[in-house]
Parts: C-alpha cells; structure tokens; sequence
C-alpha cells in the first residue's frame, strides 16, 4: 500500500522526477525533444529562407519571386513547425491530465 501511495506522488505535476522514475518510463523524455526540435526547426527556416533571399541576388538586380520565398519561409515555415509540434505535445498533455483524474478519483 505504500508503494502505490509513492506512485501516486511521483505522477503529480509538482512531484520532483527521479531517476527511478526515468528508468520505469514514468518521466516522459520526448517532451523535452520536442522543444529542442522546435527551436533546431525555427532556426532552419529562418536560416533556409535568409539562404533563399541571399541566392535571389543576380548581379544588379533581384529575383522577386525568389525574395518572396525567402520571406515565406521565415514568417510562415516557424509556425507550420510550432503547429507540428504542438501536435506531438498534445497527446502528452492528454495523457497528464488523464493521469491527474484517475489519481483523484483514486
């Protein structure tokens, strides 16, 4: 019966993880990955379209098409990655809050 009070604590939000809580997949480790890929993304799209504004260069004049895809993907490209990822947490958020109910009903 102590264990299962033990497990209960360690599921609550404000419980600090352990290592024994790692080990038993009770951390979850793809949230945290989720937002380095987030931020390693925004970085790649601004770099890609600052690349694709750099390259719109023609000697004296610009390729405006070009400019405008350069543009595209350092306003747009760090959204579309934000909405994948947010999708991804989605699913981890259910899951917390799944969690906290049964532990309350408990």
């Amino acid at each position: 019966m102590g264990e299962r009070a033990q497990d209960e604590v360690r599921t609550d939000r404000d419980a600090e993880p352990t290592l024994d809580d790692f080990w038993a997949f009770r951390t979850m480790l793809t949230p945290v990955l989720v937002q380095v890929i987030f931020w390693l993304g925004v970085i790649g799209c601004i770099a890609w379209g600052a690349y694709q504004i750099v390259l719109a260069r023609h000697g004296e004049t610009w390729d405006q098409l070009e400019v405008a895809r350069g543009a595209a993907w350092v306003v747009f490209g760090p959204m579309a990655v934000r909405l994948a990822c947010e999708a991804v947490i989605l699913f981890f958020r259910i899951n917390e809050t799944l969690t906290e109910i049964k532990n309350k009903l408990k």
